[in-house]
């Protein structure tokens, strides 16, 4: 097993190599507008996976993706070349599901700001049930000074 450092740099020199491979010398009118977003290698330095997007419809998805399976053989002796490994790893090209999932949280995110704005409009429409401020407070020296004075009446008015 390689170190991982290792793997890690080789997955980001393979990322470029792709990515240049791409736009110089693939000429398939099938690869659409495409961005290599990673590359990963395992451990043992014989399989690389590159994750990328494509900008476009399912079409052009498509059509990239069979661009990129047919042009595998190219971007391989490409990568085997400028890297200068003992075994050039086989590539697998994955669609990135990255773009989907970003759309799928501003959505989410996007309802719940409509939901707190509701709320909101709700609380500012909203009243007490009881006292606008239910907790209870120390009694004052002078309410106690006037309780007692009218307790001391109440008794003058009984006698």
């Amino acid at each position: 097993m390689a170190d991982p450092a290792r793997a890690r740099k080789l997955a980001d020199r393979i990322k470029v190599i792709v990515a240049e491979t791409l736009e110089q010398r693939i000429k398939d009118p099938r690869v659409g507008f495409v961005t290599i977003t990673d590359a990963r290698v395992t451990g043992d330095l014989h399989d690389a996976t590159v994750y990328y997007t494509v900008y476009g419809s399912d079409e052009d998805k498509l059509g990239t993706a069979a661009a990129l399976e047919s042009a595998k053989g190219v971007l391989r002796s490409e990568i085997g070349r400028q890297t200068g490994v003992r075994f050039t790893p086989t590539l697998t090209f994955v669609a990135d599901a990255v773009p989907e999932n970003a759309a799928a949280i501003d959505d989410l995110l996007r309802q719940a700001q409509q939901a707190d704005a509701a709320v909101h409009e709700q609380a500012a429409a909203a009243t007490y049930a009881g006292e606008a401020d239910p907790y209870r407070k120390p009694r004052d020296l002078d309410d106690e000074a006037q309780d007692g004075a009218d307790d001391a009446q109440d008794e003058e008015l009984e006698a």
